[in-house]
């Protein structure tokens, strides 16, 4: 085995690790370029490779195995810079993406436009079709309307075309002779159908996917060609799996042609990165992950050592952006990262993002240009970072430009810059405890139980105040917390699943039914698993799960099967009691008066492809020696404090700092709060404590 490489391109920072043989992970960074992705990649790869003092061309060449990780795709939904893409429904029909889901979040503001669809109401077109929920054709296919609706199509130039009719997952004939007319007619223009993409009831969810999907294409089919090309032109010769939303990594092809699930395909990686340092530290497997980058914080959470999922993964706002309908990872962002800009509202208030300063021009103190105040501003201002020593040295900060970013905000709440900074810090902080009480507490989960595993270029800043408020105490920061959806990577297998509709509940399920829809599923995973060579057939797992409700309610809970198939009432038992488990641990509660209804059933196959994690042994804390040099950092109120800095050179496991310190690592910052401790791990991670 050689190097293994992966690569998480967010909207600030490019991150790289390289594990090697023995399982050393080395970290390489650089700003993201949007405009051609590998500048900023080969950067970052040439970071690391001067770490293991090589050259770029050495470390390509004696690669296993690369991962990559992008932000492409969301950022390309979020700004609405994707294809022109046609949308084709049922007749009558034509207002599923404007009307969505029909929920607000607060119901009573109307002030607040109602948001625009997905794809506009002028690209939707009605094909005069339709099938029965039993799969019967209720309205007969027209050919010559749906003909002389695709070369309409043709004639506007459309680069992209979702196809959503109504019951094609009972019976798709009508959606793929829409296909065949397509390619008839469009040949080489993308198109997505929703009944091979989604095969799901709910007619919003499939016709958001599809959309979404179909308007991808284009954008992502050349980004990810263009990448294999660099890559290849680099010297690099082995294989390129690309992360995905729903927690494992896939073959590019497979993600060419349904591009959709590289939405969040780095965030997904996060907490597979935090299971895997939780478990290193044997810190238990109930964690809640907080990845703080330069646009964004994510957070996450895994239960009883398992991925959480969700299909509720919405783009730009609940109810007022898009939903992904997919199932995915379940990852919450919020614009509370490094970079995003603090500004003044109407009413006199201040607000943190979610607008960000990105990577170019970037925050102020990156001295690119950017005179807006951000949170990495802020943190410059208080003195938690070195001017000098930013990104190992790589980076200089201009700390002038960050002052006079902060006096505009300052000026206006009349307040002095440093406690401004301190404010701005202090929000955004609150919205960060904010996102995680929405996935934890919100949802039935005690935070007190769980492990907070934290990442990202930012995170050092202000998580332990994070901890404090929501009552952590067991807290870890890896020692590549600068590259954590990167570090996940490393750990990430083969993930693919198959889903499929079928409607039946407890009290009169349907055993033939469900098995040939199972047997169906493992079918594809099977017949997938044959393009992935001998090495995949030892090394794979198939797990059967279903999305089950109480009968009468709207939503569905993942709940996971302890056979692949039902042979009598028995199992239909199990299953029952399984789902009262996954309900009584979201919503503290079950109803075993309740019949259950099953609505969609998933089989999920992993191949391994990950190293095996082992706890590593504890080892007794002891005092670090006085720090070498000190500087002056504001912790609230106006005087600053004599603070002493640690490199984490200086530092050796079993070290204990107690605060307030800081702790500098080549790719992020420490910031060990008054009242607050770290202790250097026996692999180099930072354990937390607090009180």
């Amino acid at each position: 085995m050689g190097f293994r490489i992966s690569v998480d391109t967010g909207g600030t920072f490019t991150d790289i690790v390289v594990m090697d043989e023995a399982g050393r992970q080395t970290i390489g960074k650089a700003l993201t370029t949007k405009e051609r992705i590998f500048v900023g990649m080969r950067e970052a790869i040439d970071d690391a490779a001067r770490e293991l003092d090589m050259t770029t061309a050495e470390l390509l060449a004696q690669a296993d195995l690369l991962i990559y990780g992008t932000t492409r795709a969301t950022n390309a939904i979020v700004t609405r810079t994707v294809a022109k893409t046609a949308f084709l429904t049922t007749m009558g029909f034509p207002d599923t993406l404007v009307l969505k889901e029909g929920g607000k979040i607060n119901p009573h503001d109307f002030t607040q436009d109602y948001p625009e669809p997905y794809i506009p109401r002028r690209y939707t077109f009605e094909i005069e079709e339709r099938m029965s929920a039993e799969g019967t054709v209720s309205v007969p296919f027209n050919e010559a309307q749906a003909r002389a609706v695709v070369e309409t199509l043709k004639a506007r130039g459309f680069e992209a075309v979702a196809v959503c009719f109504l019951w094609s997952i009972a019976n798709p004939e009508h959606e793929l002779r829409i296909g065949e007319l397509i390619t008839e007619i469009l040949p080489g223009v993308p198109f997505t159908l929703s009944h091979k993409l989604v095969p799901i009831v709910r007619e919003y969810r499939r016709a958001s996917a599809t959309a979404i999907d179909a308007s991808l294409k284009p954008l992502m089919q050349d980004h990810l060609r263009g990448l294999e090309t660099d890559l290849r032109a680099a010297g690099y010769k082995n294989d390129i799996l690309v992360s995905t939303s729903v927690g494992g990594v896939m073959l590019v092809d497979e993600l060419v042609d349904a591009p959709i699930h590289t939405t969040k395909s780095g965030p997904a990686m996060a907490p597979i990165a935090a299971l895997t340092y939780s478990t290193i530290e044997s810190l238990g497997d109930n964690v809640i992950v907080c990845d703080t980058g330069g646009t964004t914080f994510d957070v996450g959470l895994v239960r009883d050592g398992r991925l959480t999922y969700s299909r509720d993964t919405w783009l730009g706002g609940q109810w007022t952006g898009h939903l992904l309908g997919i199932s995915s990872v379940d990852v919450r962002s919020i614009g509370a990262g490094g970079g995003s800009i603090a500004w003044i509202d109407e009413g006199g208030l201040m607000r943190v993002g979610p607008q960000s300063a990105g990577a170019d021009p970037g925050p102020a103190c990156y001295g690119r240009g950017g005179t807006k105040p951000t949170v990495s501003d802020a943190a410059c201002v208080l003195g938690y970072f070195d001017p000098a020593f930013f990104l190992g040295g790589r980076m200089k900060l201009d700390v002038p430009a960050a002052r006079q970013a902060i006096g505009t905000v300052a000026e206006r709440i009349g307040r002095s810059t440093e406690e401004t900074a301190w404010n701005i810090l202090n929000l955004a902080t609150e919205l960060m405890i904010k996102a995680i009480q929405e996935i934890t507490i919100a949802e039935g989960v005690n935070p007190r139980e769980s492990t907070i595993v934290a990442g990202g270029g930012a995170a050092g800043i202000n998580i332990l105040p994070i901890a404090q408020e929501l009552g952590c105490e067991r807290l870890v920061l890896p020692k590549v917390a600068a590259a954590l959806s990167a570090s996940g990577m490393q750990f990430a297998d083969i993930v693919k699943e198959e889903t499929a509709s079928l409607v039946t509940t407890s009290k009169r399920f349907n055993i033939d039914g469900v098995n040939r829809v199972l047997t169906a599923l493992e079918g594809k995973l099977r017949h997938f698993l044959t393009t992935l060579g001998p090495r995949a057939q030892a090394a794979h797992s198939i797990e059967f799960l279903a999305e089950a409700r109480y009968l009468a309610q709207v939503w569905e809970l993942e709940t996971p099967l302890a056979f692949p198939r039902f042979h009598g009432q028995a199992d239909v038992d199990a299953l029952v009691e399984s789902f009262h488990k996954v309900h009584e641990r979201v919503f503290a509660m079950r109803d075993e008066g309740s019949p259950v209804e099953c609505v969609n059933w998933k089989a999920r196959l992993v191949v391994k492809l990950a190293p095996e994690v082992k706890a590593e042994p504890a080892i007794a804390a002891i005092a670090a020696p006085p720090a070498s040099t000190t500087r002056p950092c504001y912790f609230g109120g106006t005087t600053p404090v004599d603070t002493p800095i640690y490199k984490s050179s200086d530092l050796r496991p079993g070290f204990k700092v107690v605060g307030p310190a800081i702790v500098e690592e080549p790719t992020t910052t420490l910031v060990v709060f008054p009242q607050t401790s770290t202790t250097v791990s026996s692999v180099g991670n930072y354990i937390f404590g607090i009180g």
